[in-house]
């Protein structure tokens, strides 16, 4: 079959100059990093399940990788607590724990009330915004869970583009792709998603008046609160 992912470096051909030991490594982690990336995007998108065993053999020949870089990438993810290397068994879709959704919420109630607070607001990012409102808003009208789970993963992400900093868009790309592992816990239950699509449209309509220390209080808040409700969830 014919990938429309083919990661490995074009210029990663023969030519009549042999590639130096450096610029070898400097394709293969470019390649390895460009293969986590599209499977970080799956996970983040919820095409790959908690729990899913991550066939090396078969995800190479998709992404168009070799199996070295494909393990590579396994350990990017790995470091980033997205995928678990079990010995002798495989390489599997990450099982977030209790202690996980702590840890993923303890960031997230410090670096998104900050941006709300700190960062700029943009005309076009609040347009943005408020697109994103309506198509959760759509999807909930039509019963898609899916589709309301992907525009709280933008709208989140949109909030972190305030900062202007790409390393912290980076940062919050990780920690949204953890976080759509939690809520496959909470995907036969629409009430959950639909409740989050009213917080993020009063969130945006602070922003639009200015209110921004209402607002990332009025985010921190948001943020405990669905701690709390994805911990008793777990329970």
């Amino acid at each position: 079959m014919t990938s429309n992912f083919a990661l490995e470096p074009a210029d990663a051909r023969v030519s009549d100059s042999h590639p130096t030991p450096t610029s070898l490594a400097a394709e293969s982690a470019q390649a390895s990093g460009l293969a986590a990336a599209q499977l970080r995007a799956r996970i983040s998108g919820g095409q790959l399940a908690p729990g899913l065993t991550l066939s090396e053999q078969t995800i190479a020949r998709e992404l168009g990788v070799s199996r070295n870089t494909l393990r590579e990438a396994f350990t990017v993810l790995a470091g980033e607590s997205l995928v678990d290397r079990v010995p002798n068994r495989g390489v599997f879709v990450a099982r977030p724990t209790a202690d996980d959704v702590r840890e993923i919420y303890s960031a997230r109630r410090i670096i998104e009330p900050g941006a709300v607070l700190w960062g700029s607001c943009p005309s076009e990012v609040l347009t943005e915004l408020s697109a994103v409102i309506a198509a959760a808003r759509s999807a909930r009208e039509a019963g898609d869970i899916k589709g309301m789970a992907d525009a709280n993963q933008r709208f989140h992400r949109g909030l972190m583009a305030l900062t202007g900093s790409d390393t912290l868009v980076t940062t919050m790309d990780r920690l949204l792709a953890r976080m759509r592992l939690v809520f496959h816990s909470m995907s036969a239950d629409p009430d959950f998603h639909g409740d989050y699509v009213d917080r993020n449209a009063d969130l945006l309509r602070l922003l639009q008046a200015g209110q921004r220390a209402e607002a990332a209080e009025v985010l921190r808040d948001y943020l405990t609160f669905a701690e709390a409700q994805l911990l008793e969830n777990m329970a």
